[in-house]
């Protein structure tokens, strides 16, 4: 073989190779593909994950990611008090890989950006009106649950499949958020009015008791005394020990005379 007729081979190869590849299109695992034919429109035929043939320049092939795929879309909206709610959900969703063909002819390969913030905003918007700012808080769950069966039933007239929602962020407007912190202002104003009060009440028993507790003293010492004059005596000399004692600790020397610590308790009073 001549050098003229190699090289004419390897062109032969070369165009070969290439005119082959051409007639192949490869289909990636979670992805699914429909052909659009110059001849007969978009095919109905579903093409699997692998290698398909087609003809060149009259049929090229349109591929679809049909795993399931997040977003996340926010929506302001009010709740059944009228209060503004901030709410974000994460959507997972997929398109229902044999109605491919439906889809590309009525929204196209971006379907997902033409369909789900529309209905996903007015979704929200009905679920979150049937429920009040406490109930939004406390049955977070349930409010995620009706969202999805909502939303599900409506991206099925679009042939697209709900997988979850998950409400991810849900916050108030400002009106709400000042209320709240004035109710807790007021609760904590209430609770330090009602510990002083149960302190006054506190105080004043103890008064009482004590008040109490020196009426029965004084009763007390009056019968002592009437009964037993030498009780007298007695706390005569208790008190003269007491002040005794206070003079003995001061730093000031004083001194008295002993009938003032030996006070007369008989002696009657002018």
């Amino acid at each position: 073989m001549s050098q003229t007729q190699g090289i004419i081979a390897l062109g032969g190869a070369v165009v070969g190779l290439f005119a082959l590849k051409s007639t192949i299109f490869t289909v990636e695992p979670g992805h699914a593909a429909i052909k659009f034919s110059k001849f007969t429109g978009v095919g109905s035929e579903i093409y699997k994950e692998g290698w398909h043939f087609k003809i060149p320049y009259f049929e090229n092939p349109i591929i679809y990611n049909i795993q399931t795929k997040p977003r996340q879309i926010k929506a302001s909206t009010a709740n059944k008090d009228m209060q503004n709610v901030i709410l974000t959900v994460r959507v997972l969703h997929r398109p229902y890989s044999d109605k491919l063909p439906y889809i590309y002819r009525t929204l196209g390969t971006d379907y997902d950006e033409k369909v789900l913030p529309s209905i996903v905003n007015e979704t929200m918007r009905s679920v979150v009106a049937q429920y009040t700012a406490a109930q939004l808080l406390s049955q977070r769950d349930q409010v995620s649950f009706k969202i999805r069966s909502s939303l599900a039933e409506r991206a099925e007239l679009f042939k697209i499949a709900i997988d979850d929602v998950s409400i991810t962020e849900l916050t108030f407007g400002k009106d709400y958020l000042e209320a709240v912190e004035a109710k807790q202002v007021a609760q904590q104003d209430a609770e330090r009015s009602k510990f002083i009060v149960e302190q006054a009440r506190e105080a004043k028993k103890s008064i009482i008791i004590k008040a109490s507790a020196e009426a029965k003293s004084i009763e007390l010492v009056g019968k002592n005394a009437l009964q037993n004059p030498a009780y007298l005596e007695i706390r005569k000399i208790e008190y003269a020990k007491e002040i005794g004692a206070i003079l003995a600790d001061s730093r000031n020397h004083i001194m008295l005379p002993s009938n003032i610590l030996k006070m007369d308790a008989t002696q009657s009073i002018n």
